[in-house]
């Protein structure tokens, strides 16, 4: 059998090593199951057309800018208010997830207060708030204080100011409520009521349905959610939802990829039955995204109108017509909300960064290395047949930029699904592409530590005798190499399904 033979049989029974590996350390399986039929809603009863009759929305308005402090920061804010006389309902406006600034929300605000609401929109904290620690009560006690400046407004229904949040606002909006009947209602929109993992996990399926992704796409994607430790994330939102005394309007559209809407809606009823409140409405809006809009755009037709006439309706709207409690276009769930299976120990977030810490370690160590024996000129002491190194050199070179060239492939892919999912946008060709490199840059990086080890062997044999400073390069590319294909094991990358 010649050299060539020998290395592609050993690459392919380290194939085989490495794909059964991952397969044994992984994590089970995400696999959300369909969402039974018993389970799914049946076609709701239509939106009561009262609700959506077009508002008045052209009165005269007053903008005013101010600071607010709150603990540990303060936070600029605009007030709108009609100039009307009289006193007003009043809400706030809470963010959604990232560095929200009261911008997004400028023209629903000022379209609410030109149809008699006050409104107030505020920068979202950036102190006590980042991307790794969420404290969804501190932000609820911004909320809180928002609603303190409004009712001390002589043109403001004490009564009737309340909460508008979307998405993780809707997580925010029920602690806040559930702490001070200051707040007179809430406005839930696109809200999740299921743990921030679950959500992104069903979202992040949805996704790879549409794009018609291979399974291992899936369960890369899974394993890296699994393994993240980030508290927030397990968060349960019931306990607070099950506190909430005051009216609720929930919203929801029927084209929001984002969100689980039938299990979010079951689990907003039960809890606030467990609260014993039944002053709730959810209304299903056919065509809108999680913002309410229509494929990013325009807002779709009858939210700000549904949205007004519940809150200037207000004691009133608060209990809605018998039998449409829940009503309008009939949504469609078809995979339950399941949890990510959490991750062992050795796939956390703190050994999968120390694996990935070595391996780069290894590969900014060697030519380190390498560069200060040169400038102290020990390159030049002859060793035995050191005509071996340059050609091992070079191997290990390509090994390193092969090893780096998937790390920021891993990295770019995962962002490209992401984006793809927030978005709603890409085709399959692009995720197969994306796979196919991935996969493809871990058997090449994987043939190549194979030849890299048999030549570091065969000039041994044939008498080689490395350098300190060559045995300390050779060890950490290759030792480096040899964790990132543990590490790539793990993530499915040389398994089965594809």
């Amino acid at each position: 059998m010649s050299d060539r033979s020998r290395l592609s049989v050993a690459t392919a029974v380290l194939l085989a090593i490495l794909a059964t590996v991952g397969y044994m350390l992984s994590p089970p399986s995400f696999d959300p199951p369909r969402l039974s039929a018993s389970e799914s809603f049946q076609p709701l009863p239509p939106q009561p057309a009262q609700e959506y009759r077009p508002v008045p929305h052209n009165a005269a308005i007053a903008s005013q800018e101010i600071s607010i402090p709150v603990q540990g920061t303060t936070l600029t804010a605009t007030i709108r208010s009609p100039r009307t006389p009289g006193r007003h309902p009043a809400m706030v406006f809470v963010q959604g997830s990232g560095r929200g600034d009261r911008g997004e929300f400028t023209s629903q605000a000022t379209w609410l207060a030109k149809a008699g609401v006050v409104t107030l929109t505020y920068d979202k904290r950036t102190v006590g708030y980042d991307f790794r620690h969420r404290d969804f009560g501190l932000l609820a006690d911004d909320a809180l204080r928002m609603i303190e400046v409004l009712r001390q407004r002589s043109d403001v229904d004490p009564v009737r100011a309340g909460l508008w949040g979307v998405s993780e606002g809707s997580w925010v909006i029920p602690i806040a409520a559930a702490r001070s009947l200051d707040v007179g209602f809430s406005v839930l929109v696109s809200s999740p009521n299921v743990s921030p993992v679950r959500q992104v996990a069903w979202a992040l399926n949805e996704q790879l349905e549409r794009l018609h992704a291979p399974a291992g796409v899936r369960e890369l994607l899974a394993k890296a959610m699994g393994g993240v430790g980030f508290n927030f994330l397990r968060y349960d939102s019931v306990p607070a939802l099950s506190r909430l005394k005051q009216p609720v309007l929930a919203l929801y559209g029927t084209m929001d990829p984002s969100i689980p809407f039938v299990e979010s809606t079951q689990k907003l009823t039960s809890a606030l039955s467990a609260a014993g409140n039944s002053d709730y409405t959810i209304r299903f809006l056919g065509g809108a995204d999680h913002a309410m809009r229509v494929n990013g755009g325009p807002f779709t037709n009858g939210y700000l109108d549904t949205l007004a006439n519940w809150v200037l309706g207000l004691p009133g709207t608060a209990q809605p017509p018998t039998g449409a409690q829940i009503a309008g276009a009939t949504p469609v769930q078809r995979y339950e909300a399941t949890d990510v299976p959490r991750a062992p120990w050795y796939a956390g977030t703190a050994i999968l960064g120390l694996a990935l810490t070595l391996t780069v370690v290894g590969y900014v160590a060697a030519p380190v290395t390498e560069m200060v024996v040169r400038l102290r000129g020990r390159d030049l002491l002859p060793t035995a047949h050191s005509e071996s190194w340059p050609a091992i050199r070079r191997r290990l070179r390509r090994m390193a930029w092969t090893g780096v060239g998937l790390l920021a492939a891993v990295t770019a892919f995962i962002t490209l699904i992401v984006l793809f999912s927030v978005n709603q946008a890409g085709a399959w060709p692009a995720v197969l592409s994306g796979w196919l490199v991935v996969r493809v840059l871990a058997v090449v990086m994987l043939a190549q530590e194979v030849t890299t080890v048999a030549a570091v062997a065969t000039a041994l044999r044939e008498g080689w005798e490395p350098g300190r400073w060559q045995r300390f390069t050779v060890a950490t590319m290759l030792g480096g190499t040899g964790l990132l294909l543990v590490t790539a094991a793990y993530y499915g990358l040389f398994g089965i399904p594809w």
